[in-house]
């Protein structure tokens, strides 16, 4: 069984099922029937044409669970006209899909399902473990987001930007299990990069690859968290980083500015340093500055206070940090470590050991407590702010 060809043929099976009329939640159950059936049956007997064998299969269910529907009977004519086995049209419809997952109708966390389920073809399963859920939340999250698009058609589709925002959400869950959602989500920027000339989506793309790209380093062994500026530089991927580049120079030369080539261009210029020492920070102070004029949004300009405590001294970025809301997450981590940077250690202790108990997860609140701790017992200075800066 091939699972990578399997996957890549459900969005255009699903797609052209919808456009013989079944709605779109009647038509993946019937994909997802389909695709039990070829388990079972391509080990011993492949098909010369995988998706005109799944598109036949899946027809064949849909009227099936039509016919069985009393209150659908009125569709009985229609939906006995089968079309004749065959070889099936070439139409990609899978960016259709992308934007039908994206419907405004969905919450974000039904649309990052959906889209793994219909455009991915991940199975439940996959999608709970990766999610940390147990299979049966995931499904009736599943069935809730297609009651919600059932009978709604194509005529409310997302928007591009939703679309991204929904991948980018994948990209951040990280992975557990056996399903890599951070490489789920480079597979599927990738495809809709290919069906869709939109410098935001190669924005994205690249944005993707230069986080991805430090992936190896981010953590120490005992699985502590290593911030960007203590990073092993050799272990980050050159190639992932030469793509990422590659790809947003490209996007930047179509003078269309969005937030995701900015925020790539921050991360090309960290990937860029031979050393952290060595980090353009002026530059990227820039780059901030073009970012908070596309989202305005504070924590973007958090993460300015911190470029510019680098870019021209901590008490710069104090001055930048004074003007924020304290209550934003992660502000004490920067206020702690910008104290640290001005030599206010007893006071930058006091902050690490506070940010530690505000901390959203066990990595990043054991590292806070050791920065904390060095300081309390007279280590060096040099401390980090944790994951402050996006992608570190």
């Amino acid at each position: 069984m091939d699972e990578a060809l399997l996957r890549s043929l459900i969005p255009g099976v699903i797609a052209v099922l919808v456009r013989r009329g079944a709605d779109f939640a009647a038509a993946e159950d019937a994909v997802q029937d389909a695709l039990v059936e070829a388990v079972r049956a391509w080990p011993a007997d492949p098909p010369r044409d995988a998706k005109g064998w799944l598109v036949t299969v899946a027809w064949r269910r849909f009227l099936d669970a039509t016919r069985a529907d009393a209150a659908r009977r009125r569709r009985e004519d229609r939906v006995d006209e089968e079309p004749p086995p065959g070889p099936a049209p070439e139409a990609d419809d899978t960016l259709r899909l992308y934007f039908l997952c994206a419907h405004p109708s969905l919450s974000p966390a039904s649309a990052v399902a959906l889209t793994l389920r219909a455009v991915g073809g991940l199975t439940t399963r996959q999608i709970a473990e990766a999610y940390l859920v147990p299979e049966a939340t995931m499904a009736q999250r599943i069935s809730r987001a297609k009651r919600t698009l059932r009978g709604a058609g194509f005529d409310r589709p997302g928007d591009v930007t939703t679309v991204l925002r929904v991948l980018y959400l994948v990209f951040n869950e990280g992975y557990s299990g056996d399903v890599d959602l951070a490489a789920e989500a480079i597979r599927l920027t990738r495809q809709l990069a290919a069906r869709i000339d939109h410098p935001e989506v190669a924005g994205l793309l690249a944005l993707m690859l230069l986080h991805h790209a430090r992936r190896a380093a981010r953590t120490a062994p005992d699985g502590s968290l290593v911030p960007l500026a203590e990073q092993d530089r050799g272990r980050w991927d050159t190639a992932s980083i030469a793509e990422g580049v590659d790809v947003l120079q490209a996007a930047l030369a179509r003078d269309r500015l969005g937030e995701f080539q900015a925020q790539a261009a921050i991360a090309a210029l960290h990937a860029d340093a031979p050393t952290a020492r060595e980090t353009d920070w002026v530059q990227i102070v820039e780059w901030y500055d073009e970012l908070a004029r596309l989202t305005d949004s504070p924590v973007v300009r958090l993460n300015r206070a911190v470029a510019v405590g680098e870019a021209d001294g901590p008490r710069a970025g104090l001055a930048a940090l004074a003007a924020l809301d304290d209550s934003l997450p992660r502000y004490t981590a920067v206020a702690a470590y910008l104290h640290e940077r001005d030599g206010d250690l007893a006071r930058a202790a006091r902050l690490y050991a506070e940010a530690a108990r505000k901390a959203p997860d066990l990595a990043e609140r054991d590292h806070l407590t050791r920065q904390a701790a060095r300081l309390n017992t007279g280590g060096d200075a040099g401390g980090s702010p944790g994951r402050v800066r996006p992608g570190s």
